[in-house]
C-alpha cells in the first residue's frame, strides 16, 4: 500500500512552507505546473558544460559534418524516446517509479528502479566531482573542498523540490547561451571560424563510427531521459509533456553539443579528442576578472543544474523504493555522492557512458512497448509481483546492445538495444494473447 502523500501544510520545515513532491501518488490535476515551469526544468538540464564536451568528441573525431549529422540524429531519437515516456507521464501524473510498478511489477520494479535511482546518483557524484576540478584546473582552487561546498549547495537546491528545478533552469540557460558566446567571440580573435565547416576530425574515418557516436551523445541523458516522468508529471496533460520534453530534446541538447563542437572545429581546443567541446579554459586565459568571475559563477550554476536534476530523480525514486521523502533521501544520497565525488568517480566518465548507452535504453523500450503501445491493456490487467516478459525483454534488449556495441560498432548500440527490448515485450506480450485466441 502506498504511503499518502502530505498536504501543504505537513511539509513546512523550519518556518518554510515546501510544496508537496507526490512520491508515492500521481500528481494530482489541481497541482500539476505551467507549461513555461516544466519546460524550464527541462530546458536548463542539458544545456551544461559537460554536454559540450561529448559533442567536441564527436566532432573532433568525425569532422563537422558527420559529427553534426551524428548530434542531430541522437537528440531526434531522444525526442521521440523521451517524448513519449513524457506524454504518458503527462497523462498520467505517474513518477517514473509509478511507471515502473505497472511494467515490472510491485516488486520487480525495485531492480528497475534502483538501478536507474542509482546510477542518477553517479551522475550528480560525477559533476559534483567535475566542479571541483575544473575550478581547481580553471583558478587552483582547493578541488576537494570545491566539490564538498558544491555538493552540499546543490543537495540544498534539490531539497526545495520541483519549483527550485524549474528557477535555476530558468537561469542556468540563458547563462549557458551567454557564456557559450562569450567563448565564441573570444576563440573568432585567434581563429577563423569559416573553417569550421571544413574541419575533417583529428581521427579519421575510423576513429568513430557514426553509430557508436549516436551512443555517445545518446549516452549523457538516457537515464534522467528515461526518468523524464519525475517532471513532466506535472504537465497539465500529455501534449504539454511533450512540448516542455523538446526544449531540451533537441533545442537545449543541440545548443550545448554544437557549441562544443564549434569550439573544437575552430582549432581552439587541445587534445579535443580527449576532453571535447569544454570551452571553460577559453574564458579563463587572461582575460580580466570579469570574466574570471562569470566562469566560476556559470560552473557552480550550470553543473549545480545538472546535479541538482540527476538528485531529483535519484531521491524521488529511492524514497519510494524505501517509503520515506524525497527531501530524506535528498540528504542521505547527497552525502554520498558527494562521497563519491571526492572519491575521483570524475576519472571514468567515457566508461559509465558505455554502461548507459548498453543497459538503459532497453528499459525506456520495456516501458514505452507497455505503457504507450500497449497501454489499452494496462487498465484490465492483474497486478502482478514480477512480471517476466518485461525482465526478458530488457535483457534480450541489453545483450544485443552489447553485441552490437562489441561486434558492430557501425551501428548503435542505444539504439538497438532499444529497439531489440520494444520488439521483443511486444512478441512475449503477445505470446499468451495469442493462446488464449485474443
Amino acid at each position: 500500500m502506498n504511503r499518502r502523500d502530505p498536504a501543504p501544510a505537513e511539509t513546512a520545515h523550519a518556518g518554510l512552507e515546501l510544496d508537496p513532491e507526490y512520491e508515492h501518488t500521481p500528481v494530482p490535476t489541481e497541482s500539476r505546473k505551467s507549461l513555461l515551469t516544466v519546460s524550464a526544468v527541462w530546458f536548463g538540464f542539458p544545456m551544461i558544460l559537460t554536454n559540450a564536451v561529448p559533442g567536441g568528441i564527436v566532432v573532433a573525431l568525425m569532422g563537422f559534418w558527420r559529427g553534426l549529422a551524428a548530434i542531430v540524429a541522437a537528440n531526434l531519437v531522444m525526442l521521440v524516446y523521451v517524448g513519449l515516456l513524457s506524454h504518458r507521464a503527462g497523462s498520467t501524473g505517474e513518477s517514473f517509479s509509478l511507471q515502473a510498478t505497472k511494467t515490472f511489477g510491485r516488486v520487480g520494479y525495485v531492480v528497475a528502479s534502483g538501478f536507474l535511482a542509482t546510477v542518477v546518483v553517479g551522475w550528480f557524484a560525477f559533476n559534483t566531482g567535475a566542479t571541483g576540478a575544473t575550478l581547481h584546473q580553471a583558478f587552483g582552487w582547493h578541488e576537494q573542498l570545491v566539490a564538498a561546498v558544491a555538493g552540499v549547495a546543490f543537495g540544498a537546491i534539490t531539497f526545495l523540490g520541483i519549483r527550485a528545478l524549474s528557477w535555476l533552469g530558468a537561469v542556468a540557460a540563458p547563462l549557458f547561451i551567454l557564456v557559450g558566446l562569450t567563448a565564441l567571440v573570444i576563440v573568432s580573435r585567434d581563429h577563423d571560424l569559416a573553417t569550421v565547416l571544413d574541419y575533417k576530425g583529428v581521427g579519421g574515418n575510423s576513429a568513430l563510427t557514426f553509430g557508436a557516436a549516436v551512443s555517445l551523445i545518446m549516452a549523457t541523458f538516457a537515464d534522467s531521459g528515461t526518468m523524464t516522468a519525475d517532471f513532466t508529471r506535472w504537465s497539465k496533460n500529455g501534449r504539454q509533456a511533450v512540448i516542455a520534453t523538446a526544449t531540451a530534446f533537441p533545442v537545449a541538447s543541440l545548443v550545448a553539443q554544437i557549441t562544443g563542437g564549434i569550439v573544437v572545429a575552430a582549432g581552439a581546443v587541445a587534445s579535443a579528442g580527449t576532453v571535447g567541446g569544454n570551452f571553460l579554459p577559453i574564458l579563463t586565459g587572461g582575460h580580466g576578472a570579469a570574466l574570471d568571475v562569470l566562469a566560476a559563477v556559470f560552473v557552480f550554476v550550470n553543473l549545480g543544474s545538472v546535479c541538482s536534476h540527476c538528485l531529483y530523480n535519484g531521491a524521488l525514486s529511492w524514497s519510494h523504493l524505501t517509503r520515506t521523502r524525497m527531501r530524506v533521501m535528498t540528504i542521505v544520497l547527497g552525502a554520498v555522492g558527494t562521497v563519491a565525488a571526492l572519491a575521483g568517480v570524475w576519472d571514468h566518465f567515457l566508461d559509465w557512458l558505455v554502461v548507459l548507452s548498453v543497459f538503459v535504453p532497453p528499459l525506456g523500450g520495456v516501458l514505452i512497448a507497455d505503457q504507450v503501445l500497449l497501454r489499452r491493456r494496462l487498465d484490465g490487467r492483474a497486478e502482478a509481483a514480477v512480471r517476466p516478459t518485461a525482465f526478458a525483454a530488457w535483457a534480450a534488449g541489453a545483450a544485443a546492445g552489447g553485441l552490437v556495441h562489441w561486434y558492430a560498432p557501425q551501428f548503435s548500440d542505444a539504439v538497438t538495444g532499444l529497439l531489440v527490448a520494444l520488439v521483443a515485450y511486444a512478441v512475449l506480450e503477445g505470446i499468451p494473447a495469442r493462446s488464449r485466441g485474443e
